[in-house]
């Protein structure tokens, strides 16, 4: 199976600029696609980076300045053949996670991510298309259905756990394994539990 990760190499994980600073938040980033990529590669699939610039990593790179769902689409449209997407920020992804997604029956199945999003998602029906703007997930959702296609969800913490805020670093000190939340450890990030809460702290 041939498995699309997009990244955004231009200007990474914007929102975590509370806690990092531009150059920290690439390497931060680049950690978790190669944390990824690990796990793709030790279930044996066939993992393409589709990014906004150029990145070095451990996997064949295209380069594509368009939106993320043009840019998806357009591999997608390559063959009929099953793909997958898989994003690039879920640094909780293990080889087990990516195999219960892929075993999963149905024409398109989908692993939803927290608010809505969608974080990882596998094609095999030829007229299925991706549309990341807005409640992702629900689109996703209809956009089976127009089809006829058949639809299933995985329901899975660690494919659902996406990398976009601050407080997300707590769920990658906690439950991750590999570079990304050995990054945060060597830059000085810690979990703290005060007065019930659990934060990260620096």
């Amino acid at each position: 199976m041939h498995v699309v990760v997009p990244f955004g190499a231009d200007d990474p994980k914007t929102r975590l600029s509370p806690v990092l600073d531009a150059d920290e938040r690439r390497e931060f980033a680049e950690a978790m696609l190669a944390d990824v990529l690990d796990a793709l590669d030790a279930f044996g699939s066939e993992p393409t980076v589709v990014a906004d610039a150029p990145v070095d990593c451990a996997a064949p790179v295209t380069v594509d300045e368009r939106p993320l769902s043009a840019a998806v689409n357009a591999r997608l449209d390559d063959t009929d053949d099953t793909k997958a997407v898989v994003m690039a920020d879920l640094a909780l992804a293990t080889p087990a996670a990516l195999a219960r997604l892929f075993d999963t029956e149905g024409d398109v199945v989908l692993a939803p991510g927290r608010g809505g999003g969608t974080n990882a998602v596998v094609a095999r029906h030829p007229e299925f298309r991706v549309d990341y703007h807005g409640v992702s997930v629900r689109d996703h959702r209809e956009a089976v259905r127009a089809t006829g296609a058949s639809l299933a969800t995985v329901d899975s913490f660690r494919l659902a756990t996406d990398v976009d805020e601050p407080a997300d670093l707590v769920e990658v000190l906690l439950h991750a394994e590999g570079r990304a939340p050995a990054w945060l450890r060597e830059a000085g990030f810690a979990v703290t539990a005060t007065d019930g809460r659990v934060d990260v702290d620096r």
